[in-house]
């Protein structure tokens, strides 16, 4: 394995190198305000990274995904403007690379710890790079780091529902690498979401998928870190494997009567969607309603309805 990717690449781990020290440059040159650090997570910052390989030719294959820290109290004009002032570095490197690079939305030490309980917090804290401010030791100082198998149930319906977002979105694509990908994640994120629901989630890609068995979920971890053009399964199998998922994570839900409806929930939705939605999901975690309404559009092969798309980019 190398530093940043899953297999034996010196070509990539350097080009990765480099890539982080110029974006580091680029990002200390803005001197933006109130700004306390930048670290490389996702794939790549835990040393998962992906390479595609033709020929001699090697290619980084998955988004970098950059996570922005600043100090507290920043208001949420701050955050916007820092987005802003990242955005053209995000675009031109993105260009050059032929990758998406993204900068996450800033957050501030208050809202980490906030969200400690969430898998993307947690994946961060237990694989990142340091790229520019200061080091993530000091960043992520008082976020607490739980245990692989303390995730909420909660989390395991998210990764369902982006999981299955990607699915749909799929359905409505005609660019086959954005297809194949998608599909590509929604077997893992089904099959992460399964070991969340059951207690059994493991940090590395590889123990995962000894814990699981799924001889899918083996190919796509396969396909994650040598990637080709065809994938290792076509859209029925993708769908399959979801609803399959998803029907175990909601039976460890009701078991555990993780299901539960609150007053509280039911102000939220409104609030953020303007809407009741369907009452018989009312007062329900927002993220179990979408996957609700989710299953069904599944099941039934249509397109992904736009109101659907507006609750999963409100709560996603």
């Amino acid at each position: 394995m190398g530093r940043y990717v899953a297999i034996d690449s010196p070509r990539i781990d350097e080009l990765v190198s480099t890539v982080i020290r110029d974006i580091g440059r680029e990002i200390e040159a803005l001197r933006i305000h109130r700004l306390r650090g930048v670290v490389l997570g996702g794939g790549y910052g835990r040393g998962e990274g992906g390479v595609f390989r033709e020929g001699d030719d090697e290619r980084l294959s998955n988004d970098l995904d950059f996570y922005v820290v600043t100090e507290d109290g920043v208001t949420a004009a701050e955050i916007a403007a820092i987005g802003e002032s990242l955005a053209p570095i995000a675009k031109c490197w993105s260009d050059r690379l032929g990758i998406d690079v993204d900068f996450c939305t800033a957050k501030t030490p208050w809202r980490l710890r906030h969200d400690q309980k969430r898998l993307m917090v947690q994946e961060l804290l237990h694989g990142y790079v340091d790229v520019v401010g200061e080091k993530g030791e000091s960043l992520f100082r008082d976020v607490e780091r739980r245990e692989p198998s303390a995730f909420p149930w909660t989390e395991a319906v998210r990764l369902l529902v982006n999981r299955g977002a990607g699915l749909l979105l799929a359905r409505e694509s005609d660019d086959p690498a954005f297809v194949v990908r998608n599909l590509n994640k929604c077997v893992l994120g089904a099959g992460d979401a399964v070991l969340i629901s059951r207690g059994e989630y493991r940090w590395r890609a590889v123990d995962r998928a000894a814990v699981l068995g799924w001889k899918e979920y083996d190919a796509a971890v396969e396909w994650k870190f040598r990637p080709r053009r065809e994938g290792p399964c076509d859209r029925e199998t993708a769908q399959r494997i979801w609803l399959a998922a998803r029907e175990e994570v909601m039976a460890q839900g009701r078991r555990s009567r993780a299901i539960r409806r609150s007053f509280y929930q039911a102000v939220r939705w409104i609030a953020r969607r303007r809407t009741l939605g369907d009452l018989r999901t009312i007062g329900m975690d927002a993220v179990v309603r979408i996957l609700r309404g989710m299953t069904e559009v599944v099941r039934e092969g249509s397109s992904f309805p736009a109101s659907l798309k507006k609750d999963w980019l409100v709560f996603n």
